[in-house]
């Protein structure tokens, strides 16, 4: 088996990852395969629209890679998924990790999951044996599984945003698949998205970010990349080894997106044409006095680990740490994140 170089952004949800899978998406040699660990629930179980447009039975590309699965099981193998990186299996999983072992247990599926990335090479990457995957699936033990994987080269990209705006993020009414679907993705109260931020975000360091050097782990955050988005994409392509010759940034602020093929994520992932890459500040006025100081107090241990603030910024999202340009609030039709 041929090796599949795959991009893994590992962190918690709403913290930019399908704007920077979109963004990478464009580049050669890059093929934005978004949330791929819902592939076999909401792409063939639920046939959800791909990122084309087409419900994912009738997109050409994941026909092709469908073909090669056809000894998979999809409603088993999304349910043993779900089970085998469940929360509470974390600190079995990092544990694990310390000891030099596979950190989640291996288990026949796996056969198949190896088996789908090496069809996404070689169906929508085929002239570019060097490409890469990109996979926006955030969930660290899902990254740790990928990771022990045979024909697997993986890099893991760290997207971080500040958790009081992801919290923010988390409480809007948003459709699943975008404006056509009546049902909406789920909004958990800022407490448990505070958590789930913490947990997560910690979980990938854990995995990924403590030793010394790791040329196979990078840290960004939101906020840099929506300060500086050529450059910031530009270090993310370096970091797998690709060239950053071609950029799909016509202006500094403004990305050029063609349809991807991601079978999950944020209904921004629809997006097309001239798309404003500019910060969503709403949260910094929008979040109420008592959610900011819960979301504060449940993260407080990790903000100064990533560069954020305790105290409440009244203007401007913390300053970047790439290009300390100053940042357009946002409006709703402009509004960009994962």
């Amino acid at each position: 088996m041929s090796t599949v170089r795959v991009l893994y952004l590992a962190g918690s949800g709403r913290s930019g990852s399908t704007l920077v899978t979109n963004v990478l998406g464009q580049v050669p040699g890059f093929f934005a395969a978004g949330e791929l660990r819902y592939l076999w629930r909401r792409g063939i179980l639920e046939n959800r629209p791909c990122g084309c447009g087409a419900p994912l039975v009738d997109c050409p590309l994941w026909t092709r890679v469908r073909a090669d699965l056809a000894g998979a099981d999809p409603a088993g193998i999304a349910g043993r998924l779900a089970e085998r990186l469940r929360l509470r299996g974390l600190p079995a999983l990092l544990r694990r990790r310390r000891r030099g072992q596979r950190p989640v247990a291996g288990h026949p599926d796996d056969t198949h999951l190896a088996r789908l990335y090496a069809s996404i090479a070689e169906h929508a990457l085929a002239d570019r044996p060097d490409g890469v995957i990109v996979d926006s699936s955030k969930l660290p033990p899902y990254g740790a599984l990928l990771g022990a994987l045979p024909g697997i080269d993986l890099y893991v990209l760290h997207v971080v945003r500040d958790p009081r705006a992801t919290a923010y993020s988390w409480r809007r009414r948003r459709p699943l698949d975008g404006r056509a679907d009546d049902r909406l993705m789920s909004r958990p109260p800022v407490w448990k998205a505070a958590l789930l931020w913490l947990v997560w975000n910690t979980a990938t360091v854990r995995l990924w970010g403590r030793r010394p050097v790791d040329d196979r782990y990078l840290r960004v955050r939101y906020e840099d990349f929506v300060a500086d988005p050529a450059g910031t994409t530009a270090r993310i392509v370096r970091f797998v080894g690709a060239t950053a010759d071609e950029l799909p940034f016509p202006t500094p602020d403004t990305a050029r997106l063609a349809p991807t093929h991601s079978v999950a994520g944020n209904p921004s992932r629809h997006r097309t044409g001239l798309v404003p890459v500019i910060a969503d500040t709403e949260w910094l006025t929008g979040l109420s006095t008592r959610a900011y100081a819960v979301v504060t107090g449940l993260t407080g241990l990790a903000l100064s680990r990533f560069g954020y603030p305790v105290r409440r910024r009244t203007a401007t999202p913390p300053a970047a740490t790439t290009r300390p340009d100053p940042v357009v609030p946002s409006s709703p039709a402009t509004r960009q994140e994962g």
